[in-house]
């Protein structure tokens, strides 16, 4: 009854309700009224957050004075995707009744904290810091307690840092065999690094008909195995382990025989499956003792010798709210001894995924306190003393790994050369996709050899001169009862020396293309192959300093982003470290987004005579729809051409098919269909000579975007 009662409100918001709103020609008040009581019959139908927040949207544009669309509108990124983007629906009420919610400049810093724009966003907490500090009295819904803004701003602090001095880290999408355009989460590794389980809420696979508030799928854990290097493509682990509610991937054991699974029972219990020789898997069953309690049990780690399980628990005598405990056997091999790591790894805030690492000393966990830039970060710490249960301080695995929003659930392979886990990321299929972490190997810089051709005067004295030690010139007198004879000056051998490098300075400047004056944008940079981020300081309007330190010459992405504005999303060459100090300057021209500008998307890349993406091409097609998020009012023409090999029949075909991928694409973001026309051009638009040099073909096996509106 309930699902019918979902399918009539859909339906009622989508067909009927359209109809009438787009007989009108003119975007007004009532419009946007209307479209605040489609939003409220969705939310009393539960339908999702993704769509509801596509509705307020609308409404907000439609009359950018309604307060409480704009505000809603606002929230409903919070909760859901692009929580940076929020700030636009704030900013509107801000200027125009910033009493409108007496919490209203705290919402402002959220979305400029998740953004990065730590400068910005501190800012506004301070501004509403002092606000709390002029009325400690208030005491309205609408308050958030100083406790939680002094958090924040330190947050901000710790991120400033963070990204200024990236960790030199290579993140790097694992593709479409693993990742989907719904969320994919909870990757778990056997020792050999060959079979891979992870937590996904795809449609496609999904044993589920039911779907929770969002409107996707309950939870199912699939399963890939790796041979030769290449994940293969990911298959439901069938209906012994998942159920038509939620299960998720918790750990695997070294062998890969035994599983631990999160279910919803109750708060959330821990399960575990066995895997027989024959591959299948027995029935889940809750982890016998002490470990699952009437409070939430939602992550789990073991050693390497299946004698020690590290959890996380919200049960009372903890430290905050969810903390981590370790459990182990006793002489009966039966879990017991449950014990709080105590206060080197548990806050008053939330601690979570447990990881033990293969030493069975060091443990990886994510917190929501310690020095963290927002959301769970990543952190590690190493076992001091197991009887003391003694930890060292807990290290931030640093900025790009985590940021503002939650990073939890990193998993390591046995040799610690790479890591899994999940995140949101420029590049990602969906909204959670998973990544693998490795520390890219630099190249050496060559040493310059140091010559001293000026002979060395010692006193008269017999040496026996000692076997020297790499890169270092040593010599030890020993005296002879014999007559001393003076020794023979010779020079130096030429030693190699470690050359002295200076960083490279690469400055950013963002400028509009017509006026050339100064634009503040979002503006990152990093490797082209590895994905490796440079660290990024403002400098004031409009430009950014970012600080090179690789040994050689290497290519990056430049990516600019402004509202308004067409994205940039540019490949350039930077040299790497100099003997001398040296600045290298980039201008970056940004055409507003006005009607009959166009742009192709440069680095959209589809297998060869198919429409289907190359797994490099979803940071492009990202920011596309980012430009589509920011600017709500703007129709676009997506145009697919091609270069004149084949028939023209087959490329007009191909070209309309990969202008379709890019518009179902962005549909499945979340943009409304009526803003996107898909055209295929085929070879009828050519940019340069379809002889038969590659590089002419090359230009026009194109996609472009048009501003139609």
């Amino acid at each position: 009854m309930r699902s019918i009662k979902r399918i009539l409100i859909f339906l009622a918001v989508f067909i009927i309700a359209p109809q009438f709103l787009f007989a009108q020609q003119t975007q007004d008040k009532e419009q946007s009224k209307l479209y605040q009581e489609q939003a409220q019959l969705m939310i009393e139908g539960s339908l999702a957050f993704d769509d509801i927040r596509g509705v307020m949207v609308l409404a907000a544009d439609a009359d950018t004075t309604n307060i409480k669309a704009n505000f809603d509108a606002g929230e409903l990124h919070l909760k859901t995707i692009g929580k940076d983007l929020a700030k636009k629906y704030f900013l509107r009420i801000y200027r125009q009744d910033p009493d409108y919610r007496f919490d209203l400049e705290y919402f402002i810093g959220r979305s400029y904290q998740y953004g990065l724009a730590f400068d910005k966003a501190l800012n506004f907490y301070t501004l509403y810091k002092d606000k709390l500090t002029k009325k400690p009295n208030y005491a309205g819904k609408d308050k958030v307690d100083m406790k939680e803004v002094d958090r924040r701003i330190l947050e901000c602090q710790n991120g400033k840092e963070f990204v200024a001095n990236p960790k030199n880290f290579s993140i790097v999408n694992i593709g479409r065999e693993i990742n989907s355009e719904f969320d994919d989460y909870g990757p778990v590794l056997n020792e050999s690094e060959t079979e891979m389980v992870f937590t996904t809420r795809r449609r496609d696979g999904n044993l589920n008909e039911n779907v929770a508030i969002d409107n996707v799928p309950f939870e199912d854990m699939f399963m890939s195995n790796k041979s030769g290097g290449t994940w293969a493509r990911a298959k439901n682990m069938g209906t012994i382990v998942n159920t038509p509610t939620n299960e998720s991937s918790l750990a695997l054991s070294a062998d890969g025989k035994t599983l631990f699974i999160y279910r919803d029972e109750g708060l959330g219990d821990i399960y575990f499956s066995e895997k027989a020789d024959d591959g299948t898997w027995s029935a889940p069953e809750a982890l016998p003792g002490v470990i699952n309690s009437s409070y939430r049990e939602a992550s789990i780690s073991i050693t390497k010798d299946e004698d020690v399980l590290y959890f996380s628990s919200t049960r009372p005598g903890g430290y905050g709210g969810s903390d981590i405990y370790m459990c182990t056997k006793d002489s009966k091999g039966e879990w017991s001894r449950v014990k709080n790591l105590g206060p080197g790894i548990n806050t008053e805030y939330d601690e979570d995924g447990p990881f033990i690492f293969y030493d069975s000393k060091t443990l990886y966990f994510s917190s929501t306190g310690r020095k963290g830039m927002g959301g769970y970060d990543i952190f590690k710490s190493t076992l001091i003393n197991a009887d003391k249960s003694e930890w060292s301080e807990p290290e931030n695995l640093g900025f790009p790994i985590n940021t503002p929003d939650d990073d939890v659930f990193y998993v390591s392979t046995k040799d610690g050369v790479r890591g899994y886990y999940a995140s949101v990321r420029d590049d990602g299929m969906g909204y959670l996709d998973i990544y693998m972490i490795t520390v890219p190997e630099e190249k050496k810089e060559e040493p310059v050899v140091a010559k001293n051709t000026d002979p060395v005067k010692e006193e008269p004295k017999k040496e026996e001169p000692v076997k020297e030690e790499p890169k270092q010139v040593e010599t030890v007198a020993k005296e002879e009862p014999k007559k001393e004879e003076p020794r023979k000056e010779e020079p130096v051998k030429e030693v190699p020396k470690k050359a002295t490098t200076q960083p490279l300075t690469y400055i950013v400047s963002v400028v509009d293309a017509t006026t050339k004056s100064a634009l503040d944008a979002t503006v990152k940079l990093q490797g082209l192959k590895d994905n490796v981020v440079v660290g990024v300081i403002p400098q004031g309007a409009g430009v950014f300093q970012f600080t090179i330190t690789s040994a050689t010459a290497k290519d990056y992405r430049l990516s600019v982003e402004r509202e308004g504005y067409v994205f940039q999303n540019l490949s350039v060459r930077i040299e790497g470290k100099q003997k001398e100090a040296k600045t290298v300057n980039k201008t970056v021209e940004m055409r507003k987004l006005m009607v009959g500008v166009s742009s192709i998307l440069r680095n959209l890349y589809f297998d060869f005579g198919k429409a289907t993406f190359k797994d490099e091409s979803y940071n492009e097609l990202n920011k596309l729809v980012t430009m589509m998020q920011q600017n709500s009012g703007l129709n676009v023409e997506i145009s697919g051409h091609t270069d004149a090999v084949g028939s023209n029949a087959f490329n007009k075909q191909l070209s309309q098919l990969r202008a379709n991928a890019v518009k179902n694409y962005v549909v499945g973001k979340g943009i409304d269909v009526r803003r996107i026309t898909a055209v295929g051009y085929g070879e009828e638009k050519p940019l340069a000579s379809n002889d038969d040099e590659e590089e002419g073909r090359e230009f026009n096996r194109r996609v472009e975007f048009k501003v139609l509106k």
